[in-house]
């Protein structure tokens, strides 16, 4: 049971997510204070008003009409710094570990198919009877033993 559970949260899925999740919640404030610092004040530069930086009231004089789009880039922004830290710091490395290990691990043997089991069997039972006292079975004159064909014989895989 325990095995399971550590299999589980060894995925590359979960250990990703939860990278993530704890990197994304440390880094926020440092990520929000560059923002508020440096961002927003270069956004409202641009702007030139008073109030937030480039945005625009719906109505004259009812604040809850103003459209803010210096705080949606500025938010973009967050988003954009944050998800390329988190990419380059903990996917791309953890992505090149589990290639690594991939390419380490040993493939799996193929196991064979059922043609190829009869084919084994046949090539066995044509040896045992070819080693028997009075030789290979033989029918009537003129006609081949129950294990002559005309296919090539092949030697067993095992």
């Amino acid at each position: 049971m325990l095995k399971g559970f550590r299999d589980f949260i060894l995925q590359g899925n979960v250990v990703e997510l939860a990278t993530a999740v704890i990197i994304g919640g440390a880094f926020t404030g440092i990520v929000t204070a560059f923002s508020d610092k440096i961002i927003s004040p270069l956004i409202a530069a641009v702007g030139g008003a008073d109030g937030p930086a480039l945005s625009f009231q719906i109505k004259e004089n009812v604040p809850e009409t103003t459209i803010d789009l210096g705080a949606v880039i500025t938010a973009a922004i967050n988003f954009l710094i944050v998800a390329a830290i988190v990419y380059f710091i903990i996917i791309v490395p953890m992505n090149k570990l589990n290639e690594l290990r991939k390419r380490g691990a040993p493939e799996e043997e193929v196991p064979p198919t059922t043609e190829d089991l009869l084919g084994d069997i046949r090539e066995i039972l044509r040896t045992q009877a070819a080693t028997t006292v009075g030789g290979p079975a033989e029918g009537p004159a003129g006609t081949a033993g129950p294990f002559d064909d005309t296919e090539p014989t092949t030697p067993p895989r095992h």
